[in-house]
């Protein structure tokens, strides 16, 4: 027969292992809907005279969510001014369960500028993973390269 000391030691373990799984479930992100905002460049400045490279943007919607869908209800693209210069929905999207959406903005369109953004307003009918929400730039030039990007911050939740 076991003794109740060495029992609880053989238990130990178990019940650590236990605590860490809800403890790692417990710090996924959710929520029922966010406004997030994402920084983007239309275009960035090189060399001592500040010659302006010009990039595509691709804005990247991620649905992390295995099970539920999302709704994508607007999407808002603003200028290094903050002023608005797009609205690129007339209706929401819907993306599916590890689905992903994107929207892009040409390499010749400089209208957004080196501080632009975009500003995504998505919802879901219960919590649900919260999204990866975030813009792809690349530009090429005379063989020369260049791709970053950049992860969109939640501004507000309902």
């Amino acid at each position: 027969m076991l003794s109740s000391s060495r029992l609880s030691l053989m238990t130990l373990p178990v019940l650590l292992g236990l605590c860490a799984m809800h403890m790692a479930h417990a710090n996924i992100e959710r929520s029922q809907g966010q406004t997030v905002y994402v920084p983007v460049y239309s275009h960035i400045y090189t060399g001592d005279r500040e010659q302006p490279f010009d990039l595509t943007v691709t804005l990247s919607i991620r649905n992390t969510d295995a099970d539920r869908a999302m709704e994508v209800a607007r999407i808002r693209y603003h200028d290094s001014h903050g002023r608005l210069v797009k609205e690129y929905l007339t209706e929401p999207v819907i993306v599916g369960p590890l689905a992903t959406t994107r929207f892009v903005v040409k390499e010749s369109d400089r209208l957004g500028g080196s501080g632009a953004s975009f500003v995504v307003t998505w919802k879901a009918t219960s919590q649900i993973a919260t999204p990866i929400v975030e813009s792809i730039m690349i530009g090429t030039r005379g063989g020369q390269g260049l791709s970053f990007s950049s992860r969109g911050k939640v501004m507000s939740e309902p």
